[in-house]
């Protein structure tokens, strides 16, 4: 993972242009999970549009993992180069959101396949080209401020994932194809990020000294933590959606609002972050969150009916929601520095945007969605026992 910049360049001149970068920012945190959303509940309908196996579909998932991770020393570099982070989500978010209208066009090539994992790389590697700049961004803004902050671009992502669910679920409840529902959808992301670049200013302008680093000693347990707990999101997220379909009978239209409750738990939570982790402490809020992702995923798993599975993603969102944040605050604090501790543990986790969804996948082919749904009992047990061991080792 990208280590941290240098220090942030100095305030806006005007609270009016704290402001509007803020705003800014929030809204490219809300077209990055608009996105996300929208490929969500659009994925049952690409799976039969090319007719693609389940394994031949995590092989697609599997390009946009790596090319996610290809992606993640150019993102280091390019902010720089183009003249800080603001300028390169001028560049990179407008050319994802054409690439999210792309992923269902290639059905009417000849290498319709071939075209698709092409398609599904350039998706990763533009996505990680958006958000590693915001998130640079805004941790600038958040220094700026002057107050924790960053929870509520985080719900923002959150939230964009919900109405780019509900939109989808919407347009495809009343016929639209892959290919209406992700250019609709694509079109709202291409506006924004068209135009909120332009109001938040330079950002980050400092190169990073590593492209990677890797995790040492104690953090490697927070590592795989906030790695897990990745796991258990991009599952819900790549999958959930065909399982309400495929295995317990939901149209994919109605399926797609059992994604938007999934998300909507999560921006609920995410607003509300801060003020968990203040009261529970990091471990705890961990624990917990293992907890609701044990249970969760044994609704989703345990009854063949759609109800308790959309419940059981609610909890599963619920109990990531905050783990991941706290995972990389614990890191923070754990390492010499704040941003080497963020860097190692981020290093192990997105690599669960790899390895994760073809896992599913994979198993789904050998066996049943069902069975590598159950996966996630195995991740929240980890995930106690490590945030456990971590507590004890204090």
């Amino acid at each position: 993972m990208l280590e941290a910049s240098a220090p942030a360049p100095a305030a806006p001149a005007s609270r009016r242009d704290r402001l509007a970068a803020r705003a800014g920012v929030t809204a490219i945190f809300f077209a990055n999970g608009l996105s996300i959303g929208a490929w969500a509940v659009a994925i049952p309908l690409v799976k039969t549009l090319y007719g693609l196996s389940d394994g031949e579909l995590s092989v697609a998932l599997l390009a946009a993992g790596v090319g996610s991770l290809s992606a993640m020393p150019i993102a280091g570099l390019l902010p720089p180069k183009l003249g800080g982070t603001g300028a390169t989500l001028l560049l990179t978010g407008p050319i994802s959101a054409l690439l999210l209208a792309a992923l269902p066009l290639m059905a009417s090539l000849p290498f319709a396949y071939g075209g698709l994992i092409g398609v599904g790389f350039l998706f990763g590697v533009f996505n990680i080209l958006v958000d590693v700049p915001m998130n640079a961004h805004a941790s600038v803004i958040e220094r700026q401020w002057d107050r924790p902050i960053m929870s509520s671009f985080h719900a923002a992502w959150s939230g964009g994932g919900l109405v780019g669910s509900a939109i989808g679920g919407a347009l495809i409840a009343r016929g639209a194809t892959a290919a209406g529902e992700l250019s609709v959808e694509a079109a709202i992301g291409l506006v924004i990020m068209a135009v909120a670049p332009r109001l938040i200013g330079v950002g980050d302008t400092h190169a990073s000294d590593k492209a990677f680093v890797l995790p040492e000693g104690k953090l490697i347990a927070l590592g795989l933590i906030a790695m897990l707990a990745v796991f258990s999101e991009a599952s819900v997220t790549d999958w959930g959606a065909l399982y309400l379909n495929r295995e317990l009978g939901w149209t994919p239209g109605a399926a797609a609002y059992g994604y938007s409750a999934y998300a909507g738990m999560m921006f609920f939570a995410r607003a509300f972050g801060d003020g968990v982790v203040r009261r529970l402490g990091r471990t705890e809020t961990i624990l917990a969150g293992a907890a609701l992702i044990l249970l969760g995923t044994g609704l989703a798993v345990g009854f063949a009916s759609p109800w308790p599975a959309v419940i059981g993603f609610c909890l599963i969102g619920l109990g990531v929601a905050n783990m991941i944040p706290a995972a990389f605050s614990a890191s923070a604090a754990a390492a010499p520095t704040p941003s080497i501790g963020v860097a190692m543990t981020a290093t192990v986790a997105y690599a669960s945007y790899l390895l994760g969804p073809p896992l599913i996948g994979f198993v789904a082919s050998a066996s049943s969605l069902r069975a590598a749904f159950a996966m996630l009992i195995v991740a929240a047990l980890a995930i106690a026992a490590l945030a456990s061991r971590q507590e004890r080792a204090r």
